[in-house]
């Protein structure tokens, strides 16, 4: 599914350079963290994309590897770096293995939610496990479900409006799965559509995954600046552990 999504086009239109998730006041603490986690190892970015904090992170002097299922997606990586840069391998984060071992390995902007199924979602933890050193760290952004937001009856809430631009999502709240709307419009009478599925999953169900995995929950916090998690945060960033040695 991942892979019929971020098809050639969509790869096209990623990059936003300087704005959006691009801003440097975004990237920028994405970019520290993970450079400090890494603790001078070697990291393995699960869904690399088009490097958008890979290419950063290893312009930090993080030796950088990624896994990735959308071609696309890597060519588009390929015009910023090459091969012996950031090496990558074409395939599901849930399965695919990448050479040696690493001190991290990161899953960024919500992407295990790509992943449609639980034991989806549990295979990419034990997937991580298995590219680790010991001691070595997990780290995962997500956003937690706003199932509260979502009126008795109703199936649908809008999570963004500004102008040229809504954003809606659609719940299966049986299935845990939900649609994300990306509504694109000028002053015409036609708007861009572009759509993706997500499995959500909340941080405790999250932590038991771990769990499955051999890892311990190291940190929690609402972003990559290190902000107190609390009831009210829309996202986290949640840190994992193997045991040392």
């Amino acid at each position: 599914m991942r892979q019929e999504i971020w098809d050639s086009e969509t790869a096209r239109g990623y990059d936003t350079p300087g704005t959006g998730m691009f801003a440097p006041e975004v990237l920028g603490p994405t970019v520290d963290r993970l450079a400090a986690l890494a603790g001078g190892g070697r990291a393995l970015e699960f869904a690399i994309g088009t490097g958008r904090v890979a290419v950063p992170l290893a312009g930090r002097g993080v030796p950088v590897t990624g896994i990735e299922l959308s071609r696309p997606m890597i060519d588009q990586l390929r015009t910023k770096v090459d091969e012996a840069t950031i090496p990558v391998i074409a395939g599901d984060m849930a399965s695919a293995v990448a050479p040696g071992a690493y001190t991290l390995v990161y899953l960024v902007f919500n992407t295990i939610s790509n992943l449609l199924t639980q034991a989806g979602q549990v295979a990419c933890f034990r997937n991580a496990a298995r590219h680790l050193s010991p001691g070595g760290r997990f780290v995962i952004e997500l956003w937690v479900p706003e199932l509260r937001k979502l009126p008795p009856g109703q199936q649908a809430t809008v999570y963004h409006a500004e102008p040229g631009y809504i954003g809606l999502d659609t719940y299966d709240v049986v299935r845990q799965l939900v649609v994300s709307h990306h509504f694109r419009f000028g002053d015409g009478r036609e708007a861009k559509l572009f759509r993706s599925p997500h499995r959500y999953v909340w941080p405790a169900e999250l932590d038991l995954m771990a769990q499955l995995a051999g890892f311990e929950l190291e940190s929690r916090h609402a972003d990559w600046s290190g902000g107190a998690f609390t009831e009210e945060s829309r996202s986290h960033v949640s840190v994992y552990r193997l045991p040392p040695a």
